[in-house]
């Protein structure tokens, strides 16, 4: 599994000494992975970082201490989908005003509702989309690709909601841009199908999940919880987020349903058609260009995966034939898909006897 630490502190407020995260970010996934039976206490010490400094809610650590200790847990290989076990064994109130934020609410739909509005507030570099006028519902993981961010958000989302539901939820599906460590038993931890690679990460639910109340609901809490969300976003260093970055996440999220015209991002922006190409032409792009870059990356990410055919690929990314695949893929990188996996396989290939070399210096 390839992790990038780095993104998941990319938007961390800045101190003297450059970004930083509060105790409390860092905490939940020493005290994860400790319940995992890693010894985490030799790499915060490495950082000059003790355990009790992790309680200080006034102190601010630099996120080079949260990206080495999650870079070191990776690369200790304990256990395989790394994410997905460490949200197994977050419990909620590990992220205290979003996680009672959500299980405050009445239903399903409306806790997603309050994780999707206020999911800014855990500082990562993500976001969640809902797309509720479709069936299954799809609640998507935004902003990055790193499998570590997306395993732990969805498998975060599925056990914290089938706790508060008392085991009523079933989920449809849940998705993943990258090949998972173990598959299966990701789908044992889960409880439902696990695709991938696919065009989106994120998790599937059928329209009557949305209705399922929760346990805990509350809104007299609720209300006072909402109030004071309010005045931390109003607080939190502003997040620099451009127009172009969130079209290609809408339709990196749409892709193979037919969501790649201007209109249908435009609808899920909340912005009219006009205004979004308006925006994007400020930031020097067309809408055109954003959709041919979202399907080429996604492409080219699918076809160096190898365990989806190409006329598969094709239709994931909203292709009506294999044949226009091919095409637009020539036009973009100069060569066809299958040349593009054949190149890609054989310099693989190729590295690892140097990979050999540098391991038996």
């Amino acid at each position: 599994m390839t992790t990038s630490a780095k993104e998941l502190t990319a938007r961390a407020p800045s101190g003297a000494d450059g970004a930083t995260v509060v105790p409390a970010q860092l905490r939940v996934f020493v005290d994860g992975l400790e319940r995992l039976g890693y010894g985490v206490a030799a790499v915060l010490a490495d950082c000059g970082i003790r355990r009790a400094d992790l309680d200080d809610p006034d102190a601010w650590i630099p996120c080079s201490v949260l990206e080495r200790v999650l870079c070191w847990a990776v690369a200790e290989r304990r256990t395989t989908n790394l994410g997905a076990r460490l949200a197994a064994v977050t419990p909620i109130g590990a992220y205290p005003l979003l996680d009672f934020l959500v299980v405050t609410s009445d239903t399903v739909g409306e806790g997603l509702a309050q994780l999707a509005r206020y999911f800014h507030l855990t500082g990562a570099p993500t976001g969640i989309l809902l797309c509720e006028d479709e069936d299954p519902i799809r609640v998507i993981v935004q902003g990055t690709p790193d499998p570590f961010a997306a395993e732990y958000v969805a498998s975060l989302t599925v056990h914290h909601l089938r706790d508060e539901t008392e085991g009523r939820l079933r989920v449809a599906f849940v998705s993943f841009m990258h090949e998972p460590d173990d598959v299966p038993d990701l789908e044992r931890q889960l409880g439902c199908p696990v695709r991938a690679p696919a065009p989106w990460n994120g998790v599937a639910f059928a329209r009557d999940v949305w209705r399922l109340p929760l346990r805990r609901r509350e809104p007299a809490l609720r209300r006072v919880l909402e109030g004071h969300a309010r005045e931390v976003s109003a607080r939190a260093p502003a997040v620099v987020d451009s127009v172009s970055d969130r079209v290609r996440g809408v339709l990196a999220a749409g892709l193979g349903r037919g969501e790649q015209n201007v209109g249908d991002v435009a609808r899920r922006l909340a912005v009219a058609p006009r205004t979004l190409q308006r925006r994007l032409a400020a930031e020097g792009v067309s809408f055109q260009e954003l959709v041919d870059a979202t399907r080429r990356e996604t492409a080219e990410r699918l076809l160096a995966d190898a365990s989806l055919a190409v006329a598969e690929i094709a239709y994931l990314l909203g292709f009506s034939e294999p044949s226009a695949f091919h095409r637009a893929f020539k036009r973009w990188v100069g060569l066809t898909p299958h040349e593009f996996r054949t190149d890609h396989r054989d310099s693989r290939v190729a590295e690892r006897p140097a990979r050999s070399r540098r391991s038996a210096v």
